[in-house]
């Protein structure tokens, strides 16, 4: 998943996700080791929201609130405009 999350540009961008524009948000803390992303559907009510941490040991994918697949398949997939 981190060349997913590093494709994705800090700060504000936009992407296409299934054929809908969602705004998307990423801020970077410790250094780069960790991250979060909140992504908004624009006209609509659908939203990603997730915690990636990076350790010596281990990568862990932390969805908010919602299945890890829907987070995995929107980071997969996501279009960055």
């Amino acid at each position: 998943m981190q060349e997913e999350i590093e494709r994705i540009p800090e700060g504000y961008s936009e992407g296409i996700y299934k054929e809908v524009k969602y705004s998307i948000t990423k801020d970077v803390f410790n250094n780069g080791k960790s991250f979060k992303i909140y992504a908004k559907e624009l006209q609509g009510n659908d939203f990603i929201s997730l915690n990636y941490y990076i350790t010596s040991n281990s990568e862990l994918l932390k969805p908010c609130e919602m299945p890890k697949d829907k987070v995995v398949n929107f980071l997969k997939e996501v279009i960055i405009l």
